[in-house]
């Protein structure tokens, strides 16, 4: 079992750990700062530094409850002391981004009360569709003036994990149209932009609206009768 430290301190850069797994060229660790991928970002990359050796952490991924790290070269074997590096740049770049989806998501589910019918994000660009019938480009200006505004409002970001039951006492907890907890997930970590939204979310965050920069929405299309996508910048 990895304890997940990103859950609980997105800007975590380095840390130390033990090899508790070796596959292939993948070791599982006790305790890791990568994010593993999931809810549309993309996996965190980085180093491992173990014996003297600088080893590249390629692609990290969650199977069970452990959090598994791809090497690029040599494996540590197991009970190898590690030391952990994220490559920040692009865990910053991410953080940034996914706020700004949370923002956006925010915004059209107060504003115009639609649900998120999906989403995908990379550094500094980021898609999301949502249910809306139609999408002129009136409404597109509306809403990126709504977003920025609400980054310039600095909001902070609030990260808690929760009970299960707890959890779904908030309402609207999960934007998502279709639920994607699964039934076995005992807690349930929530982000919080406050003043704002409040969602279900396994991600890393900035800790205040101010951080994502100007958002600029660079695209919108029709994804079906009641699908429509939104594509933006952070800049």
């Amino acid at each position: 079992m990895t304890e997940l430290l990103y859950q609980t301190d997105s800007y975590l850069r380095t840390f130390d750990a033990t090899v508790t797994a070796a596959e292939g060229n993948a070791v599982a660790l006790d305790r890791s700062a990568f994010y593993p991928g999931g809810g549309g970002q993309p996996n965190d990359a980085g180093v491992l530094r173990a014996e003297g050796e600088e080893l590249q952490v390629a692609k990290v991924r969650k199977t069970g409850d452990s959090v598994w790290h791809e090497i690029v070269g040599g494996t540590p074997g197991v009970g190898t002391l590690v030391h952990g590096a994220v490559d920040w740049e692009r865990r910053y770049t991410l953080m940034r981004t996914h706020t700004a989806m949370h923002i956006l998501c925010g915004v059209i589910f107060r504003d115009y009360g639609a649900s998120v019918t999906g989403g995908n994000m990379e550094p500094l660009r980021g898609r999301m569709d949502f249910e809306f019938e139609t999408m002129r480009q009136e409404l597109v200006r509306e809403i990126e003036e709504k977003i920025n505004a609400e980054v310039a409002a600095a909001r902070d970001i609030r990260v808690k994990i929760l009970p299960r039951e707890e959890a779904f006492q908030i309402p609207d907890l999960i934007r998502t149209k279709i639920n994607l907890l699964p039934e076995g997930i005992i807690q349930v970590r929530t982000v919080e932009i406050v003043g704002l939204d409040l969602q279900a979310d396994g991600g890393t965050h900035v800790a205040n609206t101010r951080e994502v920069g100007h958002i600029r929405v660079v695209d919108y299309k029709s994804k079906g009768k009641i699908n429509k996508r939104i594509e933006v910048a952070v800049e």
